[in-house]
């Protein structure tokens, strides 16, 4: 491979969220972490070229996002990657996608009014709807041999009682990237019962199976809320942007921010590192390649090591949903030994509401995986043989 996604560069002390504060989740400190959803790897050489000339400026004044080369790149992406013309007028800047969420449930819907959820579901979901006083209307997945579906027939029944559709296309946490015969059904649905969708795309660009298709369906009005920062490891250079069709919605999107919120002005490194990831497209070729095989890895080492867990090759995201519904213990138990026995944190399924299943997260040097799935093998065996003990004591 031309690039060293095998390196492994230590991030302690950086007061990054995933190695400096995992105890904040997990309660101790010095656990070998999968976890948060930003990965272990350098940036693109092409982005830190980029980044790196900006700095050298000594000058970091106030920027601004409405240029050409920062549309063009946005623009250029979505019709060289999806095959989709956006029109640059639709593109509005945001600091973070969960922020676009928050502000667009609070601008589509009222206080009280109901927002579908395709559930399990990615946890800040829950939080935002629910603190924004709306209320979550759950509509469940099914789930058949680790394949995830969605159940139209009761998805309609929820939108009956929803100003909005939260849509997470690919799904974070299950890994479902959503086909276009889906979405199409999706959208017929939502514009039969006037739903506004929100689409949180953030991982677009991790797709391993099929084909991601950006939702835009005439008749039906709705948002993407995305970044290069899941794809390309830029997260806490910040920003975001958002795709908004319908005029009157982004000029009231972009007002907000600019005259109320005052949140327009961009970080300059989260402008300069978005056009520069949409030229990094070898980088993530590279990337999708190397996150596969730690996909292939994992999954032959878990088939062989956990006979009563299960797990299947994820469409989309760099996470596997691991299901432990035939391991006799309870999510508690199996996170305690984790922790106290393995050294690792790993996602529990109750934070996205899945019961009895795992999250584990392989955006990261192979080392890395093989060395979190041994300590988690060895919370596994101190389980089996304490569960054997107390049964036959």
């Amino acid at each position: 491979m031309k690039y060293k996604f095998d390196e492994q560069i230590n991030r302690v002390g950086t007061f990054c969220t995933q190695w400096d504060y995992v105890q904040d989740r997990f309660g101790v400190p010095g656990l070998l972490p999968f976890t948060i959803s930003d990965m272990d790897f350098a940036v693109s050489p092409h982005i830190y070229k980029a980044i790196m000339k900006r700095i050298e400026h000594p000058i970091y004044g106030y920027s601004r996002w409405k240029n050409n080369e920062y549309l063009s790149a946005i623009v250029n992406w979505y019709q060289k990657r999806f095959h989709c013309n956006v029109n640059k007028e639709w593109i509005y800047y945001s600091p973070s996608v969960m922020y676009s969420v928050a502000k667009l449930i609070q601008m589509n819907s009222n206080p009280g009014d109901g927002v579908t959820l395709l559930t399990p579901a990615y946890d800040a979901f829950f939080h935002v709807i629910e603190n924004n006083g709306r209320k979550i209307i759950r509509c469940p997945l099914n789930e058949n041999r680790q394949i995830y579906q969605i159940d139209f027939e009761n998805l309609e029944k929820c939108l009956k009682y929803s100003k909005i559709l939260l849509l997470c296309n690919p799904h974070n946490p299950v890994g479902r990237v959503w086909k276009k015969d889906e979405l199409e059904r999706i959208a017929v649905l939502c514009k039969k019962l006037n739903i506004f969708v929100i689409s949180d795309d953030i991982h677009m660009d991790i797709v391993f199976k099929g084909e991601f298709t950006p939702f835009f369906f005439e008749g039906v009005n709705s948002a993407i809320c995305t970044s290069p920062s899941k794809s390309f490891n830029t997260p806490s250079l910040g920003g975001s942007y958002v795709i908004i069709p319908d005029r009157k919605l982004g000029e009231a999107f972009e007002k907000m921010t600019r005259y109320t919120e005052y949140v327009n002005s961009p970080a300059i490194l989260g402008v300069i590192s978005t056009i520069a990831a949409y030229e990094s497209e070898d980088w993530l070729k590279e990337l999708l390649e190397y996150i596969k095989g730690n996909i292939e890895y994992s999954i032959n080492y878990i088939k062989e090591n956990f006979p009563d867990w299960d797990v299947s090759f994820p469409e989309g995201c760099y996470f596997l949903w691991i299901s432990t519904k035939r391991h006799n213990v309870t999510d508690e138990e199996l996170q305690n030994a984790f922790i106290n026995v393995g050294k690792v944190a790993v996602m529990s399924g109750t934070v996205y509401e899945g019961e009895h299943r795992l999250r584990f997260h392989v955006g990261c040097s192979r080392q890395k995986v093989v060395e979190g799935l041994k300590r988690m093998k060895k919370s596994y065996d101190w389980l089996k043989e304490k569960n054997t003990y107390e049964k036959n004591d």
